[in-house]
């Protein structure tokens, strides 16, 4: 390959991982974090017990929505493991004259005033209000604050322009898997050069998957063409995508729904696997009907198959078609992106080839800035854009894992009965980062670099002990139980917590060496040797 292109592919390289290099760290480290939202949703809840009937739990359900909104238009229960805090359950009340019902019977999902959550007991239980590890997930590809469908395009802009960074960056390093086994310390330039091919090589299948399942998951958004090309009414493009069983009217003949719990085991015969969501419409009338979906967690592909049941009979009525080709491929994309499917291995290394993932954003970001230091005229005095980018590379990779650790303990601490407790946990992460973003702009790096990744060390040190000194279900109290999900977690932030501190030890003891600036080599040189070398 002539020199030419690989330079070209160099240049591409470059920009295509800078400019939108700190969206993409934020979405590597969401994103990677949301490996474990499940068990973040229960370990925010420290209140909860460990899930271990979960017919019982969806026994408990059904009572209290009888209870609850006996005449509804719809339930929805989402159907809880060991890795939960509980089954999360909410209705829909019937539309008034002339509203729509919504699609599915669940358009009271998102009303705060319409859901609760069953804990282990099956009574419902007034947990802490948290967004938990969902956060971190919608945060991957929603961002916050943001208009959901400026993020997304974001997002998927930062995606494409990621892989076109990975596949250039194959092109650009002909040695790179020589290089990975050449980690060559306290080199400048070598040394992040170096760093940053072992975490783009260690992992390099993961990256080149995770990138291009990532921007599939978005498609629809990017690449609209074919949709508009087939489709003139969205609708249909939903009821050919997500089929659905035929909708009924309410009769208004009262009649009691069956035991759900002895229905979801007959379903789970019939579909193969676990049930991972319910949804009831029209309950406790004559023309009831009861839909299980088999939880994605045990399938690769997320188009899990369903099933219909006549809610007062218990007789099946309708089961979900075989997906198509296009819908199944798209399927298995989205699962093996969301990893859903893992057992607890498999998502561990989801988990760590995710961490070298951001370690490679983050370190070719820095790279960037090592790089072009060495080639200013006076590295001493580098010009605004240089600062600009070296000085958000402190406050993105140096500051949101702060803002996370702040999340953690905004969780701990915000009182339990506070209004929009969810909302001021996440709302505490971006003051925590805004305020790293001051010292960043305004401080030196270095010394900003080290008090940042101290404080997050120290932060996540101290909430495992923060933990077991207050919280019901910690580590110890978890593993007399048999669980060992708290420990587990607690145990990651002490890891984690020596990573940071580590780093700041590295980045207070480094000391560069000490370079002649341009002008200073050039009037350095005889005159004869510059006149040879013009």
């Amino acid at each position: 390959m002539s020199k030419s292109i690989r330079q070209s592919q160099s240049t591409l390289h470059t920009w295509s991982g800078l400019l939108l290099g700190w969206v993409l760290f934020l979405v590597f480290l969401t994103g990677t974090i949301a490996f474990w939202r499940e068990a973040l949703n229960r370990y925010m809840r420290p209140e909860l017990a460990r899930i271990e009937q979960p017919m019982r739990v969806l026994d408990g359900a059904q009572r209290f929505l009888g209870r609850k909104a006996p005449d509804a238009k719809g339930w929805f229960i989402a159907m809880p493991n060991a890795a939960m805090p509980g089954a999360q359950v909410t209705w829909q009340p019937q539309p008034k004259k002339g509203e729509h019902g919504g699609r599915r019977g669940g358009g009271g999902r998102g009303r705060r005033d319409n859901q609760a959550l069953i804990g282990a007991d099956g009574m419902p239980k007034h947990a802490r209000d948290t967004r938990g590890g969902e956060f971190f997930y919608r945060f991957h590809f929603d961002l916050y604050y943001l208009p959901v469908i400026w993020s997304r395009w974001l997002v998927g802009v930062a995606a494409v322009m990621m892989l076109v960074a990975i596949l250039t960056g194959i092109v650009t390093h002909k040695k790179i898997f020589r290089d990975f086994f050449a980690l060559r310390r306290h080199k400048g330039q070598r040394s992040w050069l170096d760093g940053h091919n072992a975490t783009a090589v260690l992992a390099l299948p993961f990256h080149l998957m995770i990138t291009y399942t990532g921007i599939v998951t978005l498609m629809a958004l990017l690449m609209p063409w074919a949709t508009v090309a087939n489709y003139a009414d969205e609708t249909r493009m939903f009821a050919d995508l997500f089929p659905e069983a035929p909708v009924v009217e309410r009769t208004g003949r009262p009649a009691p729904i069956l035991s759900l719990s002895a229905i979801a085991q007959d379903a789970e015969r019939r579909l193969g696997g676990p049930i991972g969501t319910i949804q009831v419409s029209e309950p406790g009338d004559a023309a009831a009907r009861v839909t299980f979906y088999r939880t994605p967690a045990s399938l690769l592909n997320t188009r899990a198959p369903a099933i219909t049941y006549d809610g007062t009979t218990a007789t099946p009525v309708w089961r979900s078609p075989a997906p198509g080709g296009a819908a199944a491929t798209a399927g298995v994309m989205i699962g093996l992106h969301a990893g859903r499917f893992a057992d607890l291995l498999l998502r561990w290394l989801y988990f760590l080839c995710g961490i070298a993932g951001t370690l490679m954003v983050a370190s070719g970001l820095v790279l960037w800035t090592v790089k072009r230091r060495e080639k200013l005229p006076d590295p001493t005095r580098p010009h605004v854009g240089f600062r600009m980018v070296e000085r958000f590379n402190v406050a993105v990779i140096g500051g949101f894992p702060l803002g996370i650790a702040g999340l953690f303990w905004a969780n701990r601490l915000l009182p339990v009965a506070m209004p929009d407790r969810s909302r001021w946990e996440v709302h505490v992460l971006f003051l925590v980062w805004g305020a790293a973003f001051i010292p960043s702009l305004v401080g030196r790096p270095a010394k900003v670099w080290t008090i940042l990744f101290g404080l997050t060390g120290a932060a996540l040190a101290a909430l495992p002990i923060y933990n077991l000194l207050n919280t019901r279900w910690n580590a110890w109290t978890s593993l007399l139980a048999g669980d060992l999900l708290p420990l587990g977690i607690d145990a990651t932030m002490i890891v984690f917590a020596i990573a940071f501190l580590w780093l700041a030890r590295r980045v207070a003891r480094y000391r560069p060496a000490v370079r002649a600036t341009r002008r200073a080599r050039a009037a350095a040189i005889p005159m004869s040797e510059m006149e040879v070398m013009a």
